[in-house]
């Protein structure tokens, strides 16, 4: 993963709340430099595979829904499936899709650094591979990756726990604790490195203390997204560092479901409620955030995402390259992969009805 330059952040800036770095007109924005050869095209009614991880979240079950439609409405046969058991599954249901002739297999990894048998199976039969969303690893089988930039995504965290400490807590020094999602999502990862550019140098002059002392990645990764995994990982953290009086002020969280599982924790402890921040714009913590409660999250419309998708599909049945506006930033080991990245949003109380204002189900939550 290479790192982007660290922005200057002022604290309580307003105007850092729709920081957006590394958007299409920062990169060279082009449709065919580093990119794959394009397919020789195909029939406008053949079969497309989308094999997605575990529903974990909201925006993957939309997802299954708009992949659904969008594939269809634009004359495919698609083939759309969760992996509820796990990577095995996953891994019979893209051999499955490459047995019935799929000419562009779409993967949500659950790991994806396990699939490189089947994907390379998948290139062998002459299918096109799109990671959505989740990088895959260690593999030459894939064409394009597509997605919100996930590393400027953990740049946006950071960012908005500093502004919220800043808003809620007071003059620092601040104490905070530190989440990370599951280690075997590629996208773990560059949601950590991108917060950690932000925090990191206020640990380092001592503004903000991670009390607990867990700061290393392996250390704070919470396994499978689980809310629970972390609610007990924090049921210890609270009752060793926190029981004497010391003031939790901030939490870094890298999506929703573990904020969730986080506040859980802390009102359980009878502790006051920390800034927390989050990702994915679930219904749920979307009412937190206008309740005043959990800080912020970050906006990735799923409706973006695979809309941007089916247009690459449509570009590889015609025979065309789709668009690509990086070429440099996610190695997945192997090779760099070409990207198309969509842009991520801060939100929070004060920007939520501007966000969501086009968007039917999160819209009205912020009358």
């Amino acid at each position: 993963m290479k790192k982007f330059a660290t922005a200057i952040i002022t604290l309580g800036a307003v105007g850092a709340l729709t920081l957006s770095g590394c958007s299409s007109s920062d990169r060279d924005d082009t449709t065919a430099e580093g990119t794959e050869s394009a397919a020789a095209g195909f029939a406008a009614d053949s079969t497309i595979g989308v094999a997605l991880p575990q529903k974990t979240s909201e925006n993957w079950v939309l997802a299954e829904q708009l992949f659904n439609d969008g594939l269809k409405e634009a004359g495919f046969s698609p083939i759309v499936q969760f992996a509820n058991s796990g990577v095995p599954e996953q891994q019979n249901q893209i051999s499955a899709m490459v047995e019935q002739d799929a000419k562009v297999i779409v993967v949500g990894a659950i790991d994806g650094s396990q699939l490189g048998t089947q994907l390379g199976a998948a290139k062998d039969a002459g299918a096109t591979v799109i990671a959505y969303d989740r990088l895959v690893k260690n593999t030459d089988a894939v064409d394009q990756y597509i997605a919100f930039d996930n590393y400027q995504v953990g740049v946006l965290q950071g960012t908005a726990l500093l502004e919220g400490l800043a808003k809620r807590q007071g003059a620092g020094p601040w104490n905070i604790e530190l989440v990370a999602g599951s280690a075997d999502d590629a996208n773990a990862t560059p949601f950590f490195e991108g917060a950690m550019s932000v925090l990191q140098p206020k640990i380092d002059d001592k503004t903000l203390t991670v009390v607990s002392g867990q700061t290393d990645f392996d250390a704070v990764q919470t396994a499978g997204w689980k809310a629970e995994n972390v609610q007990k990982r924090f049921d210890t953290i609270l009752s060793a560092n926190y029981s004497d009086g010391t003031v939790l002020h901030g939490v870094l969280s890298p999506n929703d479901t573990l904020a969730r599982g986080v506040l859980t924790s802390v009102k359980q402890a009878g502790l006051p409620t920390p800034v927390i921040t989050g990702q994915d714009s679930e219904v749920e913590s979307v009412q937190s955030i206008m309740a005043g409660e959990q800080y912020s999250t970050i906006y990735k419309d799923t409706r973006e995402l695979v809309a941007a998708t089916i247009d690459a599909i449509k570009a590889y049945q015609k025979g065309e390259k789709p668009e690509i506006n990086d070429t440099e930033s996610y190695d997945n080991g192997v090779k760099v992969v070409p990207s198309y990245l969509l842009t991520p949003v801060i939100v929070t109380k004060d920007n939520a009805a501007e966000v969501y204002a086009n968007d039917p189900t999160l819209a009205p939550l912020t009358k």
